[in-house]
């Protein structure tokens, strides 16, 4: 269990070689509709499913469960960390209800159209690169009961989530298809020096799902 009592899963969807959208962003569909309807599971189960700006003006997900294409009767807590509250108030998200977005700085004009939208500004401490901080991010949630959170985002978020030491879990859907280096990496840079560094995860299972491979790793 992480940081301040709150166990976190990355969930990753790529293609063979990692890569998670073309260079110019797109990524509909990498995974087959098998891999999509176990994340929504998963959502399912999770107290919260946390993301990234990046990836609500990319994709603009609306981050429910809608196992077997229903809505979910519990819905998970919705969050975005979104340093400079560029998130647009249109977002698909807030009509499914509130969200949580975490900022890092004066909340300016853009705060009262995301809080007429549904969004629940919450201030939080920077990280070392002046954004919001990951962990601070986590004990906010906690303080909110959160015992589990689900990451969906892109690589900035996955990064910075890694390199805090604060995962417990992948859950990595891999599809049969290859992207190239051109494509968008599923994990921005961790910053090692050393490979000695670098974060150790044991795979507990493997197994097919429609044409996809569905991996689960945990910590240590």
């Amino acid at each position: 269990m992480s940081g301040p009592g709150v166990t976190v899963t990355l969930k990753l969807a790529t293609s063979l070689d990692g890569r998670i959208a073309l260079a110019d962003g797109r990524s509909k569909w990498i995974t087959g509709s098998e891999a999509r309807e176990a994340v929504h599971q998963m959502r399912a189960r999770h107290d919260a499913v946390l993301t990234g700006v990046g990836t609500v003006l990319a994709d603009d997900p609306q981050m429910t469960a809608r196992p077997g294409g229903a809505p979910a009767a519990v819905q998970p807590i919705r969050a975005v960390m979104d340093s400079h509250l560029r998130t647009p108030s249109s977002a698909a998200m807030f009509s499914a209800g509130p969200v949580i977005i975490y900022h890092s700085g004066d909340a300016g004009a853009a705060a009262l159209a995301l809080s007429q939208a549904g969004a629940r500004l919450e201030r939080v401490a920077a990280g070392p690169d002046g954004r919001v901080g990951f962990a601070a991010v986590l004990q906010h949630l906690a303080g909110e009961g959160v015992l589990t959170v689900m990451i969906e985002a892109g690589g900035a978020l996955a990064g910075a989530a890694l390199r805090s030491g604060l995962v417990d879990r992948i859950e990595w859907f891999r599809a049969p298809k290859l992207i190239g280096g051109e494509g968008r990496p599923c994990i921005a840079e961790l910053g090692l020096e050393s490979l000695d560094a670098a974060p150790i995860f044991t795979r507990k299972k493997a197994r097919p799902i429609g044409a996809d491979l569905w991996e689960t790793y945990e910590r240590g």
